[in-house]
């Protein structure tokens, strides 16, 4: 589990309920209650302040005040007056989103958005029930909101399209979207944002993850621990590069492997792959580090439009979703890094001219064997993918909406391309776990690090040694599943 603001990894007890109150929700709330179903209460206190802001909008389309998306169209027709008659057909135009359903039930009770407490209390029931109505995965600029996916889960809630049925066979009730109500779903950035989180924290078991397969594979090459000197470190100390060196100290502490070259190694340094890894991991922490500061701010931001502040109804413009377009971007990027970095050492370690002395791409009897060329290659191939992938989405901008929004973030763009790039990373690094531990077999009986010994066995777990050529697609796929939960975490 990730500790918001540390990237740190923590054993933290499963909270058996989130309580929403639009203020305090945090990534490991988002991870609790996306994938381990944790249940949804709600703030009594911060119900109250729903309600008020609801009688504010009530009584300002009362008297008759004009309030974009109240009672007027949207984006480029917001000139056009909407009649009170018509206030609720309106709401029923407009579509909306499920897969993000706890942030927008947290924003929505921060009491800014003018909508009934009826609307969160529904969605931390369908949490609750397990109804989970299905989004596209494309359609959205990321501004104005997450239209077109945070549109299916006011469908679901008017009671439209089968997931409108499923909620009816749960024996919930459909609302009846007021003025402002349908506007409230569909203008925020919870769908990117929801992404954005689950893969913040998934990052940074990755990057953990990648510290455990660069010190077996410095093991396996009998590389040098020398250059992780905390000295080093902190006459350049960048946070997240000390972190690095550090936990690279102690995953090699104490290894019969490095004893065994200590004296009259003909090597001066190792290469920049083996010997600068906390320099490159460490700023890929940083980016980590400040994409999960944005998200987290996120969770808890009022993103819709207008706002409810005591007695005025304010436009702006909180929906646009720069702020985690960009956050993804650096995710993209930082992942690709990760990866590409990888890659590289995994080449020191299959490469009988790179390798000091291990067999060619680790064959049992190389020539008659392959070992690990493919697995090598088809890291090749991903870090190629995720180098494409990386390019930003966040300065792609296409106006939309008759040139209204004219601005765009393309958040949603840049989520499903993070999204992709760190299932490639995970895989090259999944890719180097198993090549370091094959590698460790050539090694013995000398012991590695007994941090190392350890990864080393829970990779074995996954795979047995390579005794000859097979396929590795499962193996690959097992530790790549593992690593998300945390199994190779030092």
């Amino acid at each position: 589990m990730v500790n918001s603001h540390s990237g740190a990894l923590a054993l933290v007890p499963m909270a058996e309920t989130v309580t929403l109150d639009g203020r305090s929700l945090s990534i490991d709330d988002v991870i609790a209650v996306a994938r381990r179903n944790v249940s949804v209460t709600l703030d009594p206190k911060a119900l109250k302040a729903v309600a008020s802001s609801r009688n504010v909008v009530e009584a300002a389309v009362a008297r008759g005040q004009t309030i974009y998306g109240v009672n007027t169209g949207f984006g480029k027709l917001a000139h056009v007056r909407i009649p009170p008659e018509q206030a609720r057909p309106l709401q029923l135009n407009l579509d909306a989103v499920r897969a993000m359903m706890l942030l927008r039930a947290n924003v929505l009770m921060r009491g800014t958005s003018g909508v009934r407490p009826v609307l969160p209390e529904l969605l931390s029931e369908m949490l609750n029930r397990g109804i989970h109505p299905r989004v596209p995965s494309q359609g959205s600029v990321g501004a104005s909101g997450d239209l077109a996916p945070l549109s299916h889960l006011a469908l679901a809630m008017i009671g439209e399209g089968e997931d409108g049925r499923t909620l009816t066979a749960q024996g919930l009730k459909p609302v009846t979207l007021e003025a402002k109500e349908g506007l409230a779903f569909v203008n925020g950035t919870q769908a990117q944002t929801g992404l954005a989180a689950l893969l913040v924290s998934d990052a940074w078991m990755l990057w953990h993850a990648a510290h455990a397969a660069a010190a077996m594979s410095l093991e396996a090459v009998r590389g040098t621990p020398d250059p992780f000197d905390a000295r080093i470190h902190d006459a350049r100390p960048h946070p997240w590069q000390q972190r690095s060196a550090a936990l690279l100290r102690d995953l090699l502490a104490d290894s019969e492997i490095r004893e065994s070259h200590r004296e009259n190694d003909p090597r001066v340094q190792d290469a920049y792959s083996l010997r600068c890894t906390p320099q490159v991991l460490g700023a890929v922490g940083e980016g980590l580090a400040f994409a999960e500061r944005l998200v987290t701010t996120e969770l808890n931001a009022a993103t819709d439009n207008p706002l409810v502040f005591g007695d005025d109804v304010i436009s702006g413009g909180n929906f646009h979703g720069q702020p985690i377009a960009l956050a993804l971007d650096v995710i993209a990027i930082s992942l690709t890094t990760l990866a590409g970095l990888a890659e590289r050492r995994l080449e020191r370690v299959v490469n009988p001219d790179l390798s000091s002395g291990l067999p060619a791409f680790l064959a049992r009897d190389p020539g008659l064997e392959s070992g690990f060329m493919t697995a090598q290659i088809a890291a090749a191939a991903l870090v190629a993918d995720c180098r494409v992938l990386a390019t930003p989405a966040s300065v792609q901008s296409i106006p939309t909406e008759g040139n209204q929004e004219d601005i765009v973030p393309m958040g949603m763009t840049a989520a499903w391309k993070a999204q992709r790039i760190l299932g490639n990373a995970e895989r090259v690094i999944a890719i180097e776990l198993l090549a370091g531990a094959q590698g460790l077999e050539y090694l013995k009986p000398l012991r590695p690090a007994k941090a190392v010994a350890r990864l080393y066995a829970a990779v074995r777990q996954d795979s047995a040694a390579l005794a000859s050529d097979r396929p590795l697609t499962a193996d690959i796929e097992t530790v790549a599943a593992h690593i998300r939960v945390g199994r190779f975490a030092p």
